[in-house]
């Protein structure tokens, strides 16, 4: 495991080499302070331009791009607000196909009004809309769906500036955690009316949504969705407030024309990919990260980081496809690197801002579980007995009944020996190594 996400700085970014060149372009228009928050930010965005293309995960399962979803998170001021100039530059074809259908359906409302309410009327004019507003109802988002469904499938893209404006889509918040996770799950979720003037139907929900805000608005927003899937599913970015108050003011770019000329080659390789793809490197990583997250919540003992570890794959997996027809169907060591990041920067996210609230006993904030996860064998010494771990159990909030089967695990995955001689245990050299 090349990052350890149980201390509270952030796992450094590796370095954008071969392959990663659009994702560096998008990064010249954002202030240097932003560049690692806004990363995992730019794949809902970019993921949406990708339609009539399907991907096999690991587990042999087809998957479109469609479903990407990530929430930016940091403090008030810090701009957060370059996430939607971004997401504008990389939609600038979205908005362009948006005017022409908004102005069929203003025409259309322009005639329907100036009629008498007769059965003369004309017809609602089919107007798929690829950048909805984030002021969409939850009508007007299932009726987008069933006009892209007829469109070829494409995929709807939301960007909330904060993290609130979500609810709208489905009229309170109360419905929200559904929402979230059938847009990930690429389910059919639609609706039954009783009266023409009501939207029926049953289409496929393609849609990608990325989201900001504050912890506290954050925190607020999913306290009560941790634990039933809808938390896993969504990528966290989150921007620590800076050590120091340096009185800088951040310089983003300019989004010039050779800025755009750019870019729009790279959207044009996500627009004209269609069929079926296999990337093998991708995959052989993806199997490798799950490996290290079964190691990881051996070596923290916390289940839910293994739940949540989960979906972070298949999020990093998603955006490693992007990578990759980014870079014309070619796979790169350093894709592979960013890929391996996004999983360790996604877990390290939910755990700064969500760790006192992800334990078992919610209601009990302890000061260990406020720290959030905590590498157990890293707090030991070289050698050590079982009573030693017990007192790290208690000391990070966990039962010490605990310690015989975290020892027997990490046995099994060869972090420690036991010496029948000495009755103790001790770290092996590739542990030491692979943690130095």
């Amino acid at each position: 495991m090349k990052y350890d996400i149980t201390t509270n700085k952030a796992p450094e970014m590796p370095n954008l080499g071969k392959g990663t060149e659009c994702i560096k372009l998008l990064l010249t228009q954002a202030s240097k302070d932003m560049h690692e928050p806004l990363v995992p930010m730019l794949f809902p965005s970019l993921g949406a331009h990708i339609s009539g293309a399907e991907f096999q995960y690991p587990d042999r399962s087809w998957r479109e791009m469609c479903g990407l979803m990530a929430n930016l998170v940091g403090d008030s001021g810090c701009n957060k607000g370059q996430l939607t100039d971004l997401t504008k530059a990389i939609c600038r074809d979205f908005h362009q196909h948006d005017e022409a259908e908004m102005n069929k359906l203003r025409e259309w409302a322009k005639i329907s009004n100036s009629k008498s309410k007769s059965k003369d009327g004309p017809v609602k004019p089919d107007a798929p809309i690829f950048l909805p507003p984030a002021n969409t109802t939850s009508a007007a988002f299932l009726e987008n769906a069933i006009a892209l469904e007829a469109a070829g499938g494409r995929t709807q893209l939301f960007n909330f500036p904060e993290v609130e404006m979500a609810d709208q889509l489905c009229g309170s918040h109360k419905y929200m955690s559904h929402l979230l996770r059938n847009i990930y799950d690429m389910a059919q979720a639609g609706a039954l009316r009783a009266t023409a003037s009501g939207v029926s139907g049953n289409p496929t929900l393609r849609a990608c949504i990325t989201l900001s805000g504050t912890p506290i608005t954050v925190r607020t927003f999913y306290k009560n969705e941790l634990h039933n899937g809808t938390f896993g599913r969504m990528v966290f970015s989150y921007r620590p407030r800076d050590a120091h108050r340096s009185g800088h003011i951040p310089r983003k770019g300019e989004f010039n024309d050779s800025f755009y000329q750019e870019l729009d080659t790279y959207l044009a390789r996500l627009d004209m990919t269609k069929g079926r793809f296999i990337i093998r490197p991708l995959n052989k990583l993806i199997d490798q990260l799950a490996a290290d997250m079964a190691s990881l919540a051996d070596l923290v003992d916390d289940d839910v980081l293994w739940d949540v570890s989960k979906r972070a794959l298949v999020s990093a997996w998603k955006a490693g496809c992007v990578l990759w027809v980014l870079n014309a169907q070619t796979w790169t060591k350093a894709m592979g690197d960013l890929v391996e990041w996004l999983v360790y920067h996604d877990l390290w996210s939910k755990t700064q801002v969500f760790a006192d609230l992800l334990g078992k006993d919610g209601d009990v904030i302890s000061e260990a579980r406020r720290r959030g996860p905590r590498n157990m064998l890293d707090k030991l010494p070289e050698a050590f007995n079982e009573a030693q771990l017990q007192a790290i159990r208690t000391e990070v909030g966990k039962a010490p009944e605990g310690a015989k089967e975290q020892l027997r695990n990490w046995v099994n995955r060869g972090f420690i020996t036991y010496s029948n001689q000495t009755g103790l245990y001790s770290k092996t050299e590739a542990y030491l190594k692979g943690n130095s």
